[in-house]
């Protein structure tokens, strides 16, 4: 018989332990607030500081009193208004005009002049000033035409140009200097208007001034809304206009200011106009921007 044989199974060879997976370290990250402290602090010692220094020199006591009841104080402001709306109502008149023509009217050169208003832009205020002085100042070149055609004798006097050193001088000034402003948002919201519903318009027998009120205006009152906006505030705050035009009798905030502060001394009643001042642009910019953010600007 048989004897049955056994075998048995070799033991198992001990396995060696996988190695335990190198701990990744995570990268240490800077809080955002530190790199927020650069900017800020710049911002706190370029802008912030001297604007508390304003304020508290205009807290002196019974500054505010003094300057709000006096009449310089309230004739520069009722000036700086007017002048302000009365600017910004002609450069929305002239703004839309001249962005029709340039986006609507086929003539040689319309895409240089587009460029050309975003070159304006970027021109001093008292450069368009100067130059107006030197066509209509009162020994400009439109007195001096008079002076040659009518055989006048030669002065300044004999001229009939004299209204630069008035305020509609001003306000001539400040609407040919802030005309692009609105002309850029216009021009911007032509571009992308569909010219089919012109076409359509048109086809339908409407008249061009029909068709402006009905189809481009609506179009466009975002952008105008806009450039308004934007050109109430320069114009607020414009100073070298009004200081170049030599317009003795014109007074605004801004030249109240320089009055105060560097013709009479007398610097807190500069930092309580300029404070007023610094509410209404802060106001005014607000609304600029709630109006551009509706515009898509």
């Amino acid at each position: 018989m048989a004897s049955a044989v056994t075998t048995t199974a070799p033991p198992p060879t001990p396995t060696a332990p996988a190695p335990a997976a190198p701990r990744t370290r995570k990268p240490r990250t800077t809080p955002a607030w530190v790199w927020a402290l650069p900017p800020v602090a710049v911002l706190g010692l370029v802008f912030l500081y001297p604007l508390a220094l304003v304020v508290r020199e205009s807290l002196a006591p019974g500054a505010y009193a003094d300057v709000l009841g006096s009449a310089s104080f309230r004739d520069a402001l009722v000036t700086t208004v007017w002048i302000a709306v009365a600017a910004t109502a002609g450069c929305l008149v002239l703004g839309f005009a001249l962005a029709l023509v340039i986006a609507f009217v086929p003539f040689p050169g319309a895409k240089a002049v587009a460029k050309f208003i975003d070159v304006f832009l970027s021109f001093p205020s008292f450069l368009i000033t100067l130059a107006l002085l030197f066509l209509y100042g009162t020994v400009g070149m439109a007195n001096g035409i008079w002076t040659d055609a009518t055989g006048a004798a030669t002065g300044a006097a004999t001229g009939p140009f004299r209204f630069l050193t008035t305020p509609w001088g001003v306000l001539l000034a400040e609407i040919t200097y802030f005309t692009p402003f609105v002309m850029r948002p216009l021009l911007a919201a032509f571009s992308q208007m569909e010219t089919a519903q012109l076409e359509v318009a048109s086809s339908l027998g409407a008249r061009p001034l029909r068709i402006v009120r009905r189809v481009i205006l609506p179009e466009a009152l975002p952008a105008l809304a806009a450039g308004g906006s934007l050109v109430l505030v320069l114009c607020l705050n414009e100073f070298g206009i009004v200081l170049f035009t030599g317009a003795k009798g014109v007074t605004t905030l801004p030249t109240l200011v320089y009055g105060k502060a560097i013709l009479e001394s007398d610097y807190a009643a500069a930092c309580v106009v300029a404070v007023v001042n610094v509410v209404l642009s802060t106001g005014l910019y607000a609304l600029y921007r709630g109006v551009s953010r509706r515009a898509g600007a």
